[in-house]
């Protein structure tokens, strides 16, 4: 799946990246494209680096060149970055300085929508394959049945940037993408594949997908609210608790994930183009079928990041393997003596 994300992440980039040279090429100025793809690789050195070091920390501390290159990640990952700033700066051409800065804006803000993005969607599969299939497929199901309930009963306008869009698909989308999401959140959270964090055990030396489930896919029963024993005629419902949280998910899929469409047609319609490539038959570029997508992964991540992630004893436990042994007896003496504090350990008898 990551490697299906990098794969998307460096079409998208070459669509948008494509657009702007057609601009540049006409000047025949240099390196735009060849710093444009430089600073494409450094910025996935960094975040990839930075991936590498949060889950795989105890298989790096059995490599010594790895071991150097975690440690000086974020500076080597600077260092190359300055150097195609440096490139940047003797590639100006004079009558040209503003075209170039703009092109150069052109390719940080393209490394924002793109590599930024698709890192967030890493991590989301990280946390468990169900904060990642749930959330594309409800952006998925919006886009279908806000086309289907636009087709049959569509009659309003609903913005200008997109002529075809209406009220009535608008909220036809959002009724069946949020009883889509409850469904596949049910069917999902009963499989431990889906709902486990995915973690690097070193004994093993490969990543596992075993868990005791958390609170959020055990079912829980909870209480209906007064409307709703009527029409159910039953007082207590069964749900596991991600079903809750998936209607956030779809909710912001169906309502906010199309404005990402709505901002990918003004941009296509700001330079007059009908789409960002033709590498889809019948449905334009890459970009044009992920546009939704990346804002929905930036959600999902901060909803994570807010709402549901504490502290992973997991990733504690790796970095602490990482310290010294000095430092990991003096952590531990701490936190010995922090336990007695609070009573749950008893202190040790004075012989």
């Amino acid at each position: 799946m990551i490697i299906s994300v990098l794969g998307i992440q460096v079409k998208c980039f070459h669509e948008i990246i494509t657009i702007g040279y057609r601009v540049y090429h006409s000047y025949d100025l240099p390196w735009f494209r060849t710093l444009s793809w430089y600073f494409l690789l450094c910025v996935n050195y960094f975040f990839y680096g930075e991936t590498v070091a949060d889950y795989f920390a105890t298989f790096v501390q059995r490599e010594e060149q790895l071991q150097f290159l975690i440690r000086y990640h974020r500076f080597i990952s600077f260092a190359l970055y300055l150097a195609g700033f440096c490139m940047f700066v003797l590639s100006l051409v004079k009558k040209h300085y503003r075209l170039q800065f703009y092109m150069f804006a052109w390719t940080h803000v393209t490394l924002l929508i793109t590599v930024t993005q698709s890192h967030l969607v890493i991590q989301n599969l990280f946390e468990g394959m169900i904060w990642f299939l749930v959330p594309i497929s409800s952006v998925i199901c919006n886009d279908i049945t806000a086309y289907l309930f636009g087709f049959f009963f569509g009659r309003t306008p609903l913005i200008k940037l997109s002529p075809k869009k209406t009220w009535e698909g608008f909220i036809g989308g959002f009724f069946s993408t949020v009883v889509f999401g409850f469904i596949a959140a049910y069917v999902l959270s009963k499989y431990q594949y889906f709902v486990c964090p995915v973690e690097y055990r070193s004994d093993v030396n490969s990543f596992v997908t075993e868990c005791e489930p958390s609170e959020l896919f055990q079912l829980q029963t909870y209480s209906l609210p007064p409307f709703l024993k009527a029409v159910l005629r039953q007082e207590r419902v069964s749900l596991y608790p991600f079903q809750i949280h998936s209607i956030a998910l779809s909710t912001f899929a169906s309502l906010i994930g199309p404005f990402g469409g709505f901002f990918a047609s003004g941009f296509k319609r700001a330079f007059k183009i009908k789409d960002f490539a033709n590498t889809i038959p019948g449905h334009g570029g890459i970009m044009d079928r992920f546009d939704c997508q990346y804002l929905m992964a930036t959600f999902v991540h901060v909803y994570i990041t807010s709402f549901i992630r504490g502290p992973n004893p997991s990733k504690v436990l790796q970095q602490l393997l990482v310290l010294q042994p000095e430092q990991q007896l003096n952590i531990y003496k701490t936190l010995k003596t922090h336990l007695i504090e609070k009573g749950i350990l008893q202190p040790a008898l004075k012989v």
